[in-house]
């Protein structure tokens, strides 16, 4: 993406993002329509609590919603769900590893929008290996 200058800001993290979703295949890409998609700093300390996370710099992404196996008619009234994305935790991945950074974000979009599918590890390794 680039050599020097600033970091990329959460607008740049969140085109990333969104190029990556487009890029998703058929049939996933029919069922995220509703999905709201959010870049933050880091996560706020409530989520880091609830997932057991000490250090805010070891969690980069979240998916918030009820994943497609578990969904039951007698649910309603629920959030939307949405994967939230957290900009300083992958920019300290990014520059810690030899990935890019259009490989990295899309790698952990994929890896949230695969808690929406209820897809196991293999399964979100087979879909990112898709889109990548």
């Amino acid at each position: 993406m680039r050599s020097f200058g600033p970091p990329p800001s959460a607008a740049e993290i969140e085109a990333l993002a969104r190029r990556a979703l487009k890029a998703l295949p058929q049939p996933f890409s029919d069922s995220i329509g509703g999905i709201v998609l959010q870049v933050e700093e880091f996560a706020d300390q409530g989520t880091l609590e609830s997932l057991g996370i000490d250090d805010p710099f070891e969690l980069s992404g979240v998916y918030e919603g009820i994943p497609l196996t578990e969904r039951s008619v007698e649910q309603s009234g629920t959030l939307p769900e949405r994967v939230r994305l957290f900009r300083r935790p992958i920019l300290d991945e990014w520059a810690s590893g030899g990935d890019t950074l259009e490989h990295l974000v899309a790698h952990i979009l994929i890896h949230e929008i695969g808690h929406h599918f209820g897809f196991s590890d293999a399964d979100m390794h087979a879909l990112e290996d898709r889109v990548a």
